[in-house]
């Protein structure tokens, strides 16, 4: 009998950072939030903080940058290096260094789910139910995969079992679902102006956005809108109820994550035919669980922040069996493996990084190299056919490696 060719042992990880509270503003990467000014993911989006004057205008003045960039480095003993970026900068560089790297050196690169489980067993004590800590144990569980398919020489989507379509297609996540159709882009979701401090005057301007933009794009084309957690389920049901006659797909994340009866009641009110979606900012599959009985049409866990492939795949079987739909938040290739594997997910987002929503830009751009856009709102699955994730580190961005074990 033929013996398997034996894997390599993990020799070492290391955290680095780029970006964050004290870097210059626009230091991009995965904190793709960190842009220059004038930039339409910076320009009057409805946050939660936007009910207060001096915060409305920018989400950067309220802080949504300051994280900056996490890049997590593992070497194998054989040479062989994975990586991969999310956002918890500094202070994720502090836990992998400090805490995570103990359940990882000395591993074989495949242990991946054994690792993942001591990395979040281990962490119970402080990571809540997201945020940080569940930013910094999915860059390292993406590095891990990224490894392992470079020891195996094979792109993540066939360690998972294949492609089950042979192209997956796009929506567009901007502020021009006109320009984005024009593109070849499905549809155009649009971030929100207004909450529910701004009263019916908010309800009637949300609406008035979707009805012109429903008359640029023509009928058919998909139009989404994105509330970034900013409403109540007044509002949100308001607004949903305004915008129905001009053939909105879906209302998404109207709530703060754990608002889980406020989702159910949204779903219960929407018109006929709406989708109501939320996920980017749930971090647990605990939380997954609880959100798919709300009823959710639409599950968005961000592969960078929910616990990484590992629990992605995981949440993708929950909505599988609920009948519903698993379409990720975003994260460019780390996405891309994954989805092109999954039967429940018909289509993925874009986001569109470029300041005025223009053209098609990388979406962790500068810091990653070879990262595949779009083309004609398309990416076929030979893109995806090399190691790993299939990116390089940009030699050119400068990264801080602060803590070392």
């Amino acid at each position: 009998m033929m013996e398997s060719r034996a894997l390599p042992k993990i020799k070492e990880i290391r955290a680095y950072f780029m970006g964050g509270a004290t870097a210059e503003k626009g230091s991009g990467g995965a904190d793709y939030h960190d842009q220059q000014e004038k930039h339409w993911i910076d320009d009057k989006v409805c946050t939660p903080m936007s009910k207060y004057k001096e915060y409305e205008q920018s989400r950067q003045s309220f802080g949504i940058n300051v994280l900056g960039t996490l890049v997590v480095e593992i070497e194998a003993d054989n040479g062989v290096t994975g990586f991969a970026v999310s956002t918890a900068g500094e202070m994720g560089c502090f836990i992998v260094e400090k805490h995570l790297n103990r359940f990882i050196e000395g591993r074989c690169v495949s242990e991946i789910k054994l690792i993942h489980d001591q990395m979040m067993r281990s962490t119970m004590f402080y990571a809540g139910s997201g945020g940080l800590v569940m930013n910094t144990i999915s860059c390292v569980d993406l590095a891990l995969w990224d490894l392992f398919g470079k020891c195996a020489q094979l792109p993540v989507y066939k360690l998972l079992g294949g492609a089950v379509r042979d192209e997956i297609q796009f929506y567009a996540t901007g502020s021009r679902p006109d320009l984005a159709k024009e593109m070849g882009f499905i549809g155009g979701k649009m971030v929100t102006h207004f909450g529910p401090h701004d009263g019916d005057h908010g309800v009637r301007e949300t609406a008035a956005m979707v009805a012109d933009m429903r008359e640029k794009c023509g009928p058919d084309f998909w139009l989404m809108l994105d509330c970034w957690m900013s409403m109540d389920v007044n509002f949100a049901t308001k607004v949903a109820h305004a915008c129905a006659p001009y053939n909105l797909k879906w209302i998404e994340e109207c709530l703060p994550p754990q608002q889980y009866d406020g989702y159910r009641e949204i779903k219960r009110n929407a018109p006929a035919g709406m989708m109501v979606t939320t996920g980017e900012h749930h971090g647990t599959l605990e939380s997954f669980q609880t959100l798919s009985e709300t009823g959710v049409d639409i599950m968005q866990p961000d592969v960078g922040w929910c616990g990484g492939l590992t629990t992605l795949l995981e949440i993708a079987a929950i909505a599988k069996a609920k009948g519903q739909l698993v379409v990720p938040h975003g994260s460019s290739m780390y996405s891309h493996h994954a989805v092109i594997t999954f039967t429940n997910t018909p289509f993925s987002e874009f986001l569109m990084t470029a300041p005025e929503a223009d053209h098609t830009r990388a979406q962790f751009a500068p810091i990653l190299l070879n990262e595949p856009v779009p083309v004609n709102g398309r990416i076929h699955k030979s893109v995806l056919d090399k190691p790993g994730f299939g990116v390089e580190l940009n030699p050119e961005c400068k990264l801080t490696r602060p803590y070392q074990h």
